[in-house]
């Protein structure tokens, strides 16, 4: 099996064939990135014909170039950009061009080392695009309510309610209390009104892209949503950002990648552990919501494991600030243990999709 690596810029290719038995390179192709130089660069691979593809960085600038080869029945593995840097620093050599790049994708690839297999743009990438576009309209929305809580913050004599409690209702029955009396306070209104509507078209939007991730988690099929404290929004999140939940090894490598686990700060006889700041915030966030809604539900699991925490690490003293210690431990061990059970839990979907669809799964439970 030949394995074929691919260096992928913005406007063109290289291809490194190469033979994972003698590690020998058997030719090499720079292309354009067209459609056409797709065509060429299939023409030229299928001299060798059984062979895969290692695209570096295929979720990225290789994105493109690796669902037009699923498209056409090819088996194509992604390379992280950091796995081949590595190669080049393990292999003492300071040069580096888009062939030797291609070549040690191939190399990795043929070493099944950091690589994974790449799924055809399916519910998950909706859901990672809905998610992306959920996250924009809050911000455009945040920005918009902060302008208006400002203008109506001049127009009335006591202020406006909180930023929090700001509606686009609110502001409109207050606005027809609003007289204005000078040029100057009919501008104001005239901009509130402009802004009360842009958060009227926002909030449409929100409860559209709302109700589109609850259809494309439906047509996924995960059961995140049997999780307490797990909606149509925080589930999207989980599987749009975690992709293929089979590419980590472990659910201490998830809870890693989520910033969920500890890190261990060492020296000597000094062992402590710390929060960690690496990681993807945005499951981080996910994951801290979970925790704090079972939290607040009694009965439910993630109430016991917080109650159980705490029964078996008492505080040191009995001061206010001991007791805050404790709960704060307590949470952050409750949450390292949901990204545990929500990744076995992905995973299990995952393989279930597998089996149905007659694909194998590389997974390591």
């Amino acid at each position: 099996m030949i394995v074929i690596g691919i260096d992928p810029h913005k406007s063109t290719h290289t291809a490194t064939a190469l033979d994972p038995a003698s590690h020998t390179e058997l030719g090499s192709l720079r292309i354009d990135a067209t459609t056409d130089g797709y065509t060429r660069l299939s023409n030229w691979a299928a001299q060798w014909p059984q062979h895969t593809w290692a695209v570096e960085n295929a979720s990225g600038l290789g994105r493109h170039l690796s669902q037009w080869l699923l498209a056409q029945h090819a088996v194509v593995v992604d390379v992280p950009a950091t796995a081949t840097a590595r190669v080049r620093e393990l292999s003492g050599s300071r040069r580096k061009n888009d062939r030797l790049d291609a070549a040690a994708a191939a190399g990795i690839a043929a070493a099944q080392g950091h690589s994974h297999p790449v799924d055809p743009e399916g519910p998950t990438t909706v859901l990672a695009l809905l998610d992306e576009h959920r996250t924009n309209l809050t911000g455009r929305r945040t920005r918009i309510v902060n302008q208006l809580h400002a203008l109506l913050r001049d127009l009335l004599p006591g202020g406006a309610p909180s930023r929090n409690a700001l509606t686009a209702a609110t502001a409109s029955r207050i606005l027809e209390q609003v007289r204005a009396c000078s040029n100057v306070e009919r501008i104001r209104v005239g901009l509130s009104r402009e802004l009360i509507e842009e958060i009227t078209r926002l909030d449409g939007a929100l409860t559209r892209n709302e109700k589109q991730m609850a259809l494309m988690l439906d047509e996924h099929g995960t059961r995140l949503r049997e999780v307490a404290g797990i909606g149509h929004i925080i589930a999207a999140t989980l599987v749009g950002r975690t992709g293929r939940p089979d590419r980590f090894p472990s659910a201490a490598a998830f809870a890693s990648y989520c910033g969920t686990a500890p890190v261990q700060v060492a020296s000597a006889d000094f062992e402590v552990h710390r929060v960690s700041r690496e990681g993807d915030r945005q499951l981080n966030c996910a994951i801290h919501m979970i925790a704090t809604t079972q939290i607040r539900m009694p009965g439910s699991a993630g109430r016991s494991f917080y109650d159980r925490y705490l029964a078996a690490h008492p505080p040191a003293s009995s001061g206010r600030t001991a007791g805050v210690r404790a709960r704060r431990a307590a949470k952050r061990a409750l949450k390292r243990h949901i990204a545990g059970y929500v990744w076995k839990l992905m995973l299990a979907d995952h393989n279930r999709r597998c089996s149905k669809s007659g694909r194998e799964s590389s997974a390591v439970a």
